[in-house]
């Protein structure tokens, strides 16, 4: 016995869901955009990134200059991504490299730690 179509929902990265009504399937489409949505959030992005800069300045040592200056460096691209973005994808730059700051600044503070 097959499905009524409706019941089929075949995200863009190839999952197929079976669903019940025709309200579920517009759900399921619903939470599957919605991380597409999620990721142009910039100004947050690099908020964060910057927190974390601040927070891995404090204690700074030889070993984790270099990933703090890094982290600087991705955060000043990220903004400058930001500012002149005319596409999602230089929007989606901008919040990769404020990611990839945090995840540097994020390494210097484990660094730090006794």
């Amino acid at each position: 016995m097959g499905l009524h179509p409706a019941a089929r929902v075949r995200l863009f990265w190839g999952l197929q869901v079976r669903v019940p009504s025709r309200r579920a399937a517009h759900a399921v489409l619903a939470l599957a955009t919605a991380p597409a949505v999620w990721a142009f959030n910039c100004p947050v992005v690099i908020k964060q990134a910057e927190e974390l800069i601040k927070k891995a300045e404090t204690k700074v040592t030889a070993d984790t200059r270099g990933l703090v200056d890094d982290a600087k460096k991705m955060v000043a691209e990220a903004k400058a991504h930001h500012e002149n973005a005319k596409t999602k994808r230089d929007h989606a730059d901008a919040v990769r490299k404020a990611k990839v700051a945090s995840a540097l600044a994020e390494e210097a503070i484990t660094l730090q730690s006794p």
